[in-house]
């Protein structure tokens, strides 16, 4: 009956959830192309100038996904002010060490070591990214940034995981058309990449919900 009472606030809540749904997609995208290039680029033959292509696409996916957080919750005008790059640096850094901590140990004990450090790691990303980029939110609580830090920290496994426990593939036959054929080829560290794009797209997904329901019905 309030919401009969009070039209607008039906429409408030819709826009919001709108909202909350294009940023998630769009962090999720960016976050699955510039780490899916990244890791690409540092988890085959590792070189000085592929490691460090990675970590500026890495850091330009990262300030990106910042830009559009910031965007998202706040009236974010200048995206390199000094703090906020270092939320986009620390970013950076969180998916190194994730990935340095994962390859000193190995096998499926560092995959598993490496996600919970990745966890608590991303947990303290987004409660940065919080108090940086909002001005208007209730304080940030680890209890609201674990859930969507652990999603995305599955995801990032499921990606290492692709890569080092699993070397399938599936080809179709070829595809006779009129001017050229056709092969289907799928590998499993294509399906890790979908997959680690759809975690991000729950994490954030997640953190929007959190951050914008507050103000729904005021």
């Amino acid at each position: 009956m309030s919401v009969i009472r009070q039209p607008g606030i039906l429409g408030r809540t819709t826009r919001q959830r709108i909202v909350g749904l294009t940023a998630a997609l769009s962090i999720a995208t960016v976050e699955a192309v510039t780490v899916g290039l990244w890791f690409g680029l540092v988890v085959g033959s590792r070189t000085t100038s592929t490691a460090l292509a990675g970590l500026g696409i890495l850091f330009c996916g990262s300030l990106l996904r910042a830009g559009v957080f910031g965007a998202t919750v706040s009236d974010v005008r200048d995206l390199c002010q000094p703090h906020r790059l270092a939320a986009a640096l620390a970013l950076t850094g969180g998916w190194v060490v994730w990935l340095l901590v994962a390859e000193l140990i190995g096998d499926v004990t560092g995959l598993l070591v490496a996600t919970v450090v990745f966890t608590g790691i991303l947990t303290g990303q987004f409660i940065l990214e919080r108090s940086v980029f909002s001005t208007q939110m209730h304080s940030a609580r680890v209890r609201t940034a674990l859930i969507p830090a652990l999603l995305l920290a599955v995801g990032a496994a499921t990606l290492l995981a692709s890569a080092w426990f699993t070397d399938l593939r599936f080809i179709t036959p070829p595809l006779s058309l009129e001017i050229t054929t056709v092969v289907l080829w799928i590998d499993v560290q294509h399906l890790g990449y979908l997959s680690f794009g759809l975690f991000a797209f729950l994490a954030h997904q997640q953190r929007f919900e959190q951050y914008l329901g507050p103000y729904r019905g005021t």
